[in-house]
């Protein structure tokens, strides 16, 4: 890196940056969950298949289903 800027020679070094986030990560969110669910939506008891409105910025799996008490998921 002559400059100091981190430009340097190419084929050089670890190879380990990381880039213009262009590579493996696929955008997904890090529950694994839809593309931008959003505030909207459902979620839903995977036990009895009860459904309730979403509430914006409480996650489904910290919700438990008001007939059997399982937690639920993101539709």
């Amino acid at each position: 890196m002559p400059r100091g800027d981190g430009t340097g020679p190419t084929g050089q070094g670890p190879g380990r940056g990381r880039g213009m986030g262009r590579g493996t990560g696929g955008g997904r969110g890090r529950m694994g969950g839809p593309f931008a669910a959003g505030p909207g939506g459902n979620c839903v008891c995977p036990n009895c298949g009860t459904a309730v409105v979403h509430a914006a910025g409480q996650p489904c799996n910290a919700m438990s289903c008001p007939k059997c008490g399982t937690k639920m998921t993101r539709q």
